[in-house]
């Protein structure tokens, strides 16, 4: 898997508008397992109620059956479940936490899109990537500024922006260079799961905490 992977990352870096109109396949047992294996154990449960235990106690059956519904193009994912977790200006942010089995299918669309777009990402780009932190950003500009003629910084966030990103212009987004229509209409299934509102608030660490 690590291979196929590793050859698509190397004509994503190769060509300057790689077109991948083939990748579903590789949703296969042997990638959803890996993405089993990799995720964290003690993460609060989504709407399913389902722990990693839980699903490894009959793992090779219930990937068997995900893999089968993911081919017959019968896989629908749950809503995800939000919830809060406490800001320092004394708000909440929202958390959206999904459904075991989706979270592995996640995960592998994760490792698809990382290989593609990954490798046509500016240096200076740190937001969400692997092996980078926003300590490595703020390194960074620390250097830039000792080094460099620094005249102004901009410092800007938007509010919601993730709440209000059209679906529309994530597919475009994503559909540039991966064309496989059945990896979009998956995204696009995810896109449409819903939310289901949760009373409950979490900490930092992603555990439950009282009201």
């Amino acid at each position: 898997m690590e291979t196929k992977l590793g050859r698509i990352a190397g004509k994503a870096a190769q060509e300057k508008h790689p077109i991948f109109t083939s990748l579903y396949h590789l949703l296969n047992e042997e990638m959803l397992e890996k993405c089993h294996r990799e995720l964290s154990g003690n993460r609060a449960v989504g709407v399913d109620e389902v722990t990693k235990e839980e699903y490894d106690g009959n793992l090779e059956e219930n990937i068997r059956d995900l893999v089968e519904r993911l081919k017959k193009k019968s896989y629908k994912p749950q809503p995800t479940k939000r919830v809060y977790i406490p800001k320092a200006n004394g708000g909440k942010r929202p958390l959206g936490i999904a459904a075991y089995e989706d979270k592995i299918v996640q995960q592998g669309l994760k490792k698809m899109l990382e290989v593609v777009y990954e490798p046509k990402f500016e240096e200076n780009m740190y937001g969400f990537r692997p092996g980078r932190s926003c300590h490595m950003a703020i390194k960074s500009m620390c250097c830039n500024i000792i080094r460099r003629r620094i005249d102004y910084i901009v410092d800007a966030d938007i509010k919601g922006f993730f709440d209000h990103m059209s679906h529309e212009w994530i597919l475009k987004f994503v559909g540039y260079y991966i064309q496989d229509p059945n990896i979009l209409r998956l995204i696009d299934k995810f896109l449409k799961a819903g939310i289901l509102e949760a009373v409950i608030l979490l900490d930092n660490h992603g555990r439950y905490r009282p009201l």
